[in-house]
C-alpha cells in the first residue's frame, strides 16, 4: 500500500507517492538526494556533525596537516566544523567559506562564540568567484555527495588548488569514488512499497521551488536490503582531489551477474578517503550520512543469471552553472540466451525531463 499526497507548485499541485508507513531506525527508505541543492536545514547539518565515520577521518587528517599551517574550509556549514576543528589542530588560520547566505548569517553568529573566533576569517560566496590572500596551505571540503561528484567537488576543488592553495598544497579528503552494481528497485525496499519516505517531501517540494519546476530528481535509498545486488560493485566515476583532478569524465565498466534475479537499474554508492593510506569510509557497508543513490535505466525489469554482464557507460559533463555535473548513463544487458537490452538515463543536476522513467511515472502519478 502507498498513499498519494500533494506538493503545492505555483498554479497547480503535483502528486507524490508516499509510503504510509513511519520511519524507523533501519529500515530501508526513499528520499531524494537533496546534498546537491541549497536547502540545508538544522535536521541536515546535524547528520553530518554526529556521523563518527566521516567525522573521525576528516578529523584524523587535520591533526596530520593543519599544525602550523593556513587552511581553507569551503563549505564551512553553521557550524564551521573543519575551519574550527582546523584550528583545534593547531592551524594558524583558517578560512571558512560559505555560499549560502542564511547558513552564512547563522555561522557568523556561530563564530562569536568560539574561542578561536580570532583566528577564523568567515567568507560570503561562491570560492570559485572569491579572491583572497595569502593563499591557503591546505583545503578541507565536505562537499562530497552520496554520488561523489554530484555536490560540484571536482569543479571547486581544482579550482581551489589553482587560485587558493600553495603550490604543493593539500586537499581533504584525498580522495573519493563511486561504485556501481546492478539491482532492482523494489528489491532494494523489500516488503514495502516504492515511494517516498513522508518526511521526504518538504525537501522534495524545497527541490522543486529551488528550481521553479518539478524534474527527475536524483533517488537516495537509505538502509537498502543488502541482498538486493546482483553484481559486485565496480568504480564508475573517481576523483583524485590531491592528483589528476578531471571535472568530466567518461568510464565503461562490465558489471558481472552474480546472483539471479531483475534488473532494472543500478545501485550507487561512496568510497571515501581523507588520507591516502587509510581503510575507506564505504557507504554502503558503514552507517554514515552519505546514502546510496538509485539509478534506473530499464522501464521493464529483465530477468537475469550468473555470468549475465551489464556493460555500463557512466559520464559526467559540467551543467550549465559550471560546477555541478550531469550525468548521462548508458547500458547494454547482455544475457545467455543472445539478448542485448539497453537502457539508458539522462540526470542533469536541476532541470530535464519530468516522468522520464516509469519509476516517476510511478512516484509522480498524473493527477
Amino acid at each position: 500500500m502507498r498513499d498519494t499526497q500533494q506538493i503545492k507548485m505555483p498554479g497547480h499541485s503535483l502528486s507524490v507517492c508516499v509510503d504510509p508507513e513511519p520511519d524507523r531506525e533501519g529500515r530501508p527508505a526513499l528520499w531524494p538526494s537533496v546534498g546537491e541543492y541549497p536547502i540545508y536545514d538544522p535536521f541536515l547539518y546535524t547528520t553530518m556533525t554526529t556521523d563518527d565515520e566521516r567525522n573521525h577521518r576528516f578529523r584524523t587528517a587535520l591533526a596530520h596537516l593543519a599544525p602550523d599551517r593556513r587552511i581553507l574550509d569551503i563549505g564551512t556549514g553553521q557550524d564551521l566544523l573543519w575551519a574550527a576543528e582546523g584550528v583545534q589542530a593547531g592551524a594558524r588560520h583558517a578560512l571558512a567559506i560559505e555560499v549560502i547566505e542564511d547558513v552564512f548569517h547563522k555561522a557568523a553568529a556561530n563564530l562569536l562564540a568560539l574561542t578561536s573566533q580570532d583566528r577564523i576569517t568567515l567568507l560570503l560566496g561562491e570560492s570559485t568567484n572569491l579572491r583572497f590572500a595569502p593563499r591557503a596551505d591546505v583545503c578541507v571540503a565536505e562537499i562530497i555527495g552520496s554520488l561523489a561528484g554530484a555536490e560540484g567537488a571536482a569543479a571547486v576543488l581544482a579550482d581551489a588548488r589553482n587560485r587558493h592553495l600553495e603550490p604543493g598544497g593539500l586537499v581533504i579528503p584525498h580522495r573519493a569514488v563511486t561504485l556501481a552494481a546492478a539491482t532492482r528497485l523494489s528489491d532494494l525496499l523489500p516488503e514495502q512499497p516504492v515511494a517516498f519516505a513522508g518526511s521526504s517531501l518538504p525537501y522534495l517540494r524545497s527541490i522543486f521551488d529551488w528550481h521553479g519546476s518539478p524534474f527527475d530528481v536524483r533517488l537516495r535509498v537509505e538502509n537498502p536490503s543488502a541482498g538486493a545486488l546482483l553484481s559486485g560493485g565496480a568504480p564508475v566515476e573517481v576523483l583524485d582531489f590531491n592528483g589528476d583532478l578531471q571535472t568530466q569524465q567518461r568510464t565503461t565498466t562490465r558489471l558481472v551477474i552474480t546472483w539471479p534475479g531483475l534488473v532494472d537499474g543500478v545501485l550507487t554508492w561512496l568510497n571515501l578517503w581523507c588520507l591516502p593510506d587509510e581503510q575507506p569510509l564505504d557507504a554502503l557497508s558503514m552507517k554514515t550520512n552519505w546514502a546510496s543513490i538509485y539509478l534506473p535505466l530499464f522501464d521493464n525489469p529483465v530477468p537475469v543469471e550468473p555470468g549475465d554482464t551489464l556493460e555500463l557507460t557512466f559520464a559526467s559533463t559540467l551543467s550549465d552553472d559550471g560546477v555541478h555535473p550531469d550525468y548521462q548513463l548508458d547500458a547494454v544487458l547482455h544475457t545467455a540466451d543472445g539478448q542485448q537490452h539497453r537502457g539508458s538515463l539522462a540526470s542533469p543536476h536541476h532541470g530535464g525531463a519530468f516522468r522520464s522513467h516509469a519509476i516517476y511515472r510511478t512516484l509522480f502519478p498524473a493527477s
